[in-house]
């Protein structure tokens, strides 16, 4: 649990959730230490704060173990996750204390006319660490409708039409701020690697769960499993 976890494929993620349907203690530990890491970072990203973050992770996998029934399709498990770690993120963010008290505007990205639809990020330079925490800080820097475009697709590899959903936008309203936000954010990753022009801060990690919050999370999934029974 101490780095993101990207052990999981989404397939291996369905395989999770049915496990976890069928009631396998195992798969319940699996299902938090890999979901908890990934709501982790998705809401240390649009919250900006560690300590935050760490509170919509235990209240979004809380309402997922609650509301497991609902999760009709498996196969939309991830997706599914993202939609109530949104909603928890949103508040959590109009709430915190170190919410900032101006945003930059999205006046500030390109206009969608100057983009192409190969528009990408450097993902050959994005697969060494201390690009990926300069990536990191730069996407802290997009305004949130953009951040969580970037976060969903580029980072949780989820579809243009389940970030779509999971945000309430249109698929073309979803790739119009993807591209101009991965233009904005590849000039300052550009300046970075010709000029060390960003001050990198190390990717934040998520503290070991404590036993009270484990055991509260396994109380509410076999709560929410006996209803079955």
């Amino acid at each position: 649990m101490e780095r993101y976890n990207r052990s999981l494929d989404q397939q291996g993620e369905v395989a999770l959730a049915r496990a976890l349907a069928a009631g396998e203690s195992q798969a319940f530990e699996r299902f938090v230490e890999h979901f908890r890491s990934k709501i982790f970072h998705y809401s240390w990203l649009m919250c900006g704060q560690p300590d935050d973050a760490e509170e919509v992770a235990q209240e979004v996998l809380l309402k997922v173990f609650q509301n497991f029934r609902q999760l009709r399709e498996p196969e939309h498990v991830r997706a599914w996750i993202f939609r109530i770690a949104k909603n928890a993120c949103l508040i959590k963010r109009r709430k915190s204390v170190f919410a900032p008290q101006a945003e930059v505007s999205v006046d500030d990205l390109a206009p969608a006319s100057e983009i192409t639809d190969t528009a990408r990020l450097p993902d050959e330079e994005l697969n060494r660490g201390e690009v990926r925490a300069v990536l990191h800080q730069v996407i802290t820097e997009l305004p949130p409708a953009y951040r969580s475009v970037v976060v969903l697709r580029d980072l949780e590899q989820l579809s243009t039409e389940e970030t779509a959903q999971i945000l309430d936008l249109t698929t073309d309203t979803v790739k119009t701020r993807l591209h101009r936000a991965r233009a904005a954010m590849r000039q300052k990753l550009d300046c970075y690697l010709r000029n060390r022009c960003i001050d990198v801060e190390p990717i934040a990690t998520p503290s070991p769960l404590s036993e009270h919050a484990w055991n509260q999370l396994h109380a509410a999934w076999r709560q929410a499993g006996d209803l079955d029974r």
